[in-house]
């Protein structure tokens, strides 16, 4: 109690902001005491639904309702048994896109492209422009579960609970044909989000391009060549080491099973009963006879050490991983320039028509 107002007999009361939290509080206890159900005054709503949007949507029930019974009556099937406002599907489109994303930038891309909702930040607070509005709407309309705070909590966690992929810096993308994804009858938001992502790709397109002196169209041509002659190099040197690994890594086995079994093959000439001990002995008489014939076949008359072979696929596998290295930061050099070309020429082609048009 501030004043004589606030309690003096006669006069009249005036509601203040502390006046009014101590009956929030009154009023929450005596409900808790007694056991019944209150809404929580003292904190925020996820979901705020204010009263002009209360009436809104029980006008709406009421009249879905008697347009169901009409179609029932008729013998037809309702499509749609629950009215919901425009907030309520604001808020489930917005919901199921704060659930996966895991960026403020990636949350508001993908309102974008999904439902063309259009989200923006003003002083500290966020308001979201739904597809076919031109009034944007402020989160503490829709509940405290939208708002700033929340929304940066909730891709926080995102981001905690979901593993990083990892995505290298000067990965380039592609340019996408918004003419032909409009004509497959996407909406004016999906349009929106293509227009600010040809944009990215773009700029990426060209500070890749400038990094790498490559903005003349003649010098860009040029390195794509070289990369495409020493691609090829690579991959054919690295192609001819799997090939000496793979018979290296036979004749060792050879060589292993032919050490193995050639006692057994030595006894069976001077076994007393030839046919019993061949039938006994059958697995490693056929490793060995597979063994003789590799050899002959491939002109072997003296077999190498287990050592010296060890050695060779060591070394042959050393020079691999290195020309392997050297054929994948070319194959990836490659791919981004061409992209970056193709993304130029994308790029030009519809700026074209865009200037004939003005």
């Amino acid at each position: 109690m501030q004043k004589p107002r606030d309690w003096r007999e006669g006069m009249k009361h005036s509601s203040t902001a502390q006046t009014m939290r101590h009956l929030r509080v009154e009023v929450m206890e005596l409900c808790e005491d007694a056991g019944l159900y209150q809404i929580d005054l003292l904190n925020g709503s996820k979901e705020r639904v204010s009263e002009a949007e209360y009436w809104v949507r029980r006008r709406g029930q009421l009249k879905l309702d008697r347009e169901n019974a009409a179609l029932l009556a008729a013998g037809q099937q309702s499509t749609q048994t629950k009215f919901e406002t425009a907030k309520e599907i604001l808020r489930k489109q917005i919901s199921d896109v704060l659930d996966n994303a895991t960026s403020f930038e990636d949350f508001s891309d993908r309102l974008l492209q999904q439902y063309g909702i259009t989200v923006k930040e003003s002083r500290g607070r966020l308001s979201y422009l739904p597809a076919g509005r031109t009034k944007f709407i402020r989160a503490k309309h829709l509940g405290d579960k939208f708002d700033k705070a929340a929304v940066l909590s909730t891709l926080q966690a995102n981001t905690e609970r979901k593993p990083k992929a990892q995505f290298k810096q000067d990965t380039i993308g592609k340019l996408i044909d918004i003419q032909s994804k409009m004509t497959e009858g996407k909406g004016i938001g999906y349009k929106r989000w293509l227009t600010k992502h040809n944009l990215k790709i773009m700029a990426q397109t060209v500070k890749l391009l400038q990094e790498n002196s490559l903005t003349d169209e003649d010098a860009l041509n040029q390195r794509i060549a070289e990369l495409e002659a020493k691609y090829h190099d690579s991959l054919a040197v690295v192609k001819d080491l799997e090939g000496r690994m793979k018979a290296n890594k036979e004749l060792r086995y050879q060589v292993a099973a032919y050490a193995s079994t050639k006692s057994v093959a030595q006894q069976l000439k001077t076994a007393k009963q030839p046919a019993a001990f061949a039938e006994q002995h059958r697995a490693e008489l056929t490793a060995y006879r597979a063994a003789a014939a590799y050899f002959k076949a491939n002109d072997l008359t003296k077999l190498p050490s287990p050592k010296k072979l060890e050695a060779e696929y060591a070394q042959l596998a050393s020079e691999k991983a290195k020309f392997y290295e050297q054929y994948k930061e070319t194959k990836e050099e490659l791919l981004k320039l061409k992209t970056a070309k193709q993304n130029v020429a994308s790029f030009f082609r519809e700026e074209e028509p865009a200037q004939q048009e003005r």
